[in-house]
């Protein structure tokens, strides 16, 4: 196989894909335009792409190496979806829909899997089994676990999956290939704090749901520090506090939104979930207020499997210069990805993107976030080497 030269012919037209996407973002489960362009893309590679999930895209190639009907099947897996922010990039690609911005790279992850399938197509006959090729829609509010329960794991089965993710926190040229959590479970809380209402010269005469919330967000610090081993990372934030209507009325109430993010699976000995609501119900009983809580697990830790980051590590081996390129990375974000690592083999990769002489080191979600172009290739690459090596692996001798 010659397949970076393959690759590196094909780079112009994987620019493009990505910048024609760039232009046209579409939000989660609106991503019509998207969903059909990949579809075309797809049918002109002689692939059968299906629907799933209204805008989401799965298609199948089979390959027709000895064995291969009984061989397994392996899913790579795009995210689709752009987020509701107005870019603020000088760039000829800029977003054409107000209000709508690829701010997370999602264009370069489906511009990376449609090169990586029209690579794949023409090397069916060195692969031992499937591959499917997923393009999923509303990552960013958790679109993966619709996408499962609709089928997108089934017919064929599949028996691992992989995942890239475009990281400016990562320098160009930087592949975080990581055992374990990797991405994590993120919890959205929210809580509504009850008091009493009254006049700001007359406060014993109220019950004062302010001052519980100021006290609860500083003793809801301890879980972090105290109440969860170190070794295990938690981040606790509270993002959004509501309540009153004018500067000398105690309001009846506050409202706080916020999220936890951890690395691991809560256990009886360690549930952040469970602290919180603990300490929301001592502070509120110690400032006399009522509380409502409640708390949603939005997305799950991503757990990668070993056996599959072996096989990304010698791909990612192969593609570097320097072996030191391949690093360890993990993040506090979260990810949807866990709907498919939590039920096969998985492998989700960090691609680094960030070359500030490029401008290309501006965090995900920001309205100055883009990538470095350069570094798509070497996705694309990673995708199709790790396919190789998981098929070498899984041959089925005649």
């Amino acid at each position: 196989m010659n397949i970076r030269k393959e690759i590196l012919e094909l780079t112009d037209e994987l620019i493009h894909i990505r910048r024609d996407l760039h232009m046209h973002p579409e939000l989660g489960f609106e991503e019509f335009r998207t969903a059909d362009f990949i579809e075309q893309y797809l049918k002109d590679l002689g692939l059968d792409p299906k629907r799933l999930a209204g805008t989401g895209v799965v298609a199948t190639m089979a390959g027709t190496a000895m064995g291969a009907s009984d061989g397994p099947t392996l899913m790579l897996r795009s995210d689709i979806d752009a987020l509701p922010i107005q870019e603020e990039n000088d760039v000829p690609y800029r977003s054409l829909n107000n209000g709508v911005m690829h701010a997370c790279g999602h264009d370069a992850h489906t511009a990376m899997l449609l090169i990586s399938a029209k690579v794949l197509v023409n090397y069916r006959d060195k692969i031992h089994g499937k591959v499917k090729f997923l393009f999923q829609p509303n990552e960013e509010i958790a679109g993966a676990e619709i996408m499962v329960q609709e089928g997108a794991l089934e017919n064929p089965k599949v028996d691992a999956a992989m995942g890239i993710h475009i990281w400016t926190p990562l320098l160009s040229g930087q592949i975080g290939v990581t055992v374990g959590g990797v991405m994590a479970s993120m919890d959205v809380f929210h809580l509504t704090i009850k008091g009493k209402g009254g006049h700001t010269g007359y406060p014993d005469s109220a019950i004062d749901p302010i001052i519980c919330a100021a006290s609860l967000i500083e003793t809801a610090q301890r879980i972090q520090t105290r109440d969860i081993s170190l070794l295990k990372p938690t981040a606790l934030m509270f993002a959004k506090i509501n309540s009153g209507t004018k500067n000398n009325i105690i309001p009846d109430e506050v409202e706080l939104e916020g999220t936890l993010r951890y690395l691991y699976e809560p256990t009886d000995e360690f549930n952040p979930a469970r602290s919180l609501e603990e300490v929301v119900q001592s502070v509120c009983a110690v400032h006399r207020c009522g509380y409502e809580f409640s708390i949603k697990t939005e997305n799950e830790v991503v757990v990668n499997a070993p056996e599959m980051v072996r096989l990304v590590r010698e791909a990612a081996l192969g593609i570097v210069e320097n072996e030191q390129d391949v690093v360890e990375h993990r993040s506090m974000a979260g990810e949807d990805f866990a709907a498919y690592a939590s039920r096969v083999p998985s492998a989700f990769i960090h691609l680094g993107t960030r070359d500030p002489d490029k401008g290309t080191d501006y965090p995900h979600h920001s309205p100055r976030f883009n990538i470095d172009e350069d570094t798509m290739p070497t996705g694309v690459e990673l995708f199709v080497r790790t396919v190789e090596h998981f098929f070498d692996k899984n041959k089925i001798s005649a």
